[in-house]
């Protein structure tokens, strides 16, 4: 169980990995309000170009976040298969492909125009376009630019492009009511928790950014380990820190949940535990950087406003 639990936890810090992470190139091709895309289509990604011969049919995505991008874009019945931690949403054509540990024969026997993917584990890209399957990777996002170029690019290449913008401009309009609507002006400090051995984000990675947008304070910031972005975090520390807020993104992985957190020897003693501010949090959700995003910093906002009026009454 432990080595699955870690095989899981260096799948998360892959696919969360952010400043020091290429961000995806900026999708090229037309840029009307209504524009007309003309196949074969080249494509600039972060790997170079690649080119769609047709409209793609039949897409095999091994990235749960371009799975989510792809059905949030209105391409999702031109997938035809997506990898083993694809989860959402639930109509997804689930198999047992892997994107960490790929076979190219079993890619392959879907017979994909195009493959999606977010880690690259070596030659997966160049063992696709070998066979002539154009494979476009999409890693993981830094900013929130990159997440709007990538869900840009997914439109570009399979033939929703006016979609995908109007997702984009939802995404955004949602984005700024929510962080307009939360008082910054008390500043809450907050510990998010990654798995049940207290590996953390810091402010430089994508997700710590989210937090950032809604004026907290990242307990994770001085760590020791802080400069690589996921530091592992002690008890005592952590005890110390006494931070505000508590969110766990470790409630499918590892079983946390406020009361298994009230349990740990010392943490009775944290305002957050004290206070009723240990969150629990959707791992999924809290991993990728895909539309759910908005969902997500809707979550953290509602809990910081709640904190903070308990704090001023």
């Amino acid at each position: 169980m432990i080595h699955r639990l870690a095989g899981v936890l260096v799948g998360v810090l892959l696919l969360l990995a952010a400043c020091g992470d290429p961000s995806p190139a900026p999708p090229s091709g037309p840029t009307d309000d209504e524009p007309d895309i003309v196949y074969p289509l080249t494509v600039e990604t972060s790997q170079g170009t690649i080119t769609v011969d047709d409209r793609p049919e039949r897409i095999v995505s091994l990235s749960p976040t371009a799975t989510e991008m792809l059905f949030a874009v209105g391409a999702g019945d031109q997938v035809v298969a997506v990898d083993d931690q694809s989860n959402y949403p639930q109509d997804a054509p689930r198999t047992d492909l892997s994107g960490y540990e790929p076979n190219i024969e079993a890619i392959a026997s879907y017979e994909p125009d195009v493959v999606v993917y977010s880690t690259e584990p070596g030659d997966l890209g160049s063992s696709l376009e070998g066979l002539g399957i154009p494979a476009l990777l999409q890693p993981a996002a830094s900013t929130l630019r990159d997440v709007y170029d990538q869900i840009e690019q997914l439109g570009l290449v399979t033939d929703h492009l006016s979609e995908s913008r109007e997702l984009i401009d939802r995404m955004k309009d949602d984005i700024r009511a929510i962080t307009a609507d939360v008082d910054t002006i008390t500043a809450l400090t907050f510990y998010h928790e990654l798995d049940d051995t207290y590996y953390s984000v810091t402010s430089s990675t994508f997700i710590g950014k989210l937090y950032s947008m809604l004026g907290l304070e990242n307990i994770a910031d001085q760590a020791k380990g802080a400069g690589g972005g996921y530091p592992q975090l002690s008890a005592e520390y952590i005890i110390d820190a006494d931070p505000d807020l508590i969110f766990l993104a470790d409630t499918k992985c590892c079983g946390q949940s406020p009361a298994t957190v009230a349990k740990r020897p010392g943490w009775d003693r944290i305002d957050a535990v004290e206070q009723g501010g240990v969150i629990p949090l959707d791992d999924d959700v809290a991993s990728r950087w895909g539309p759910r995003i908005v969902d997500y910093l809707r979550v953290i906002a509602r809990s910081v406003a709640r904190v903070a009026e308990d704090e001023a009454a």
